[in-house]
């Protein structure tokens, strides 16, 4: 079991560190207000918030990451037979005569 804090400059430290910890769950909260307000800036220009949403989380992968989503995607489509739904799909129906 952790003691308590048994002197003045250690009660001091653990102030501090409950003080900053305030002070950025205050800012995420803000922050959190702000994205949101951004959110509905985009669906009032007609983007479509889920999409949006997509290419956010798809902008954070690094290139390999996201070409091997991609292809397991692919895959995963194909074997439920909706290959036709995939970038590959589409362009060999383009290509099909």
């Amino acid at each position: 079991m952790i003691e308590p804090a048994k002197t003045d400059s250690t009660a001091e430290r653990l102030k501090s560190f409950i003080e900053r910890i305030e002070c950025f769950e205050e800012s995420r909260s803000e922050i959190s207000e702000e994205i949101k307000d951004v959110f509905a800036e985009v669906k009032s220009h007609g983007f479509d918030v889920k999409i949006v949403r997509q290419v956010l989380k798809l902008r954070k992968l690094e290139p390999n990451e996201r070409q091997e989503q991609e292809a397991l995607l692919e895959s995963y489509l194909s074997a439920l037979g909706m290959f036709s739904a995939t970038p590959l799909g589409r362009a060999a129906a383009e290509r099909a005569p």
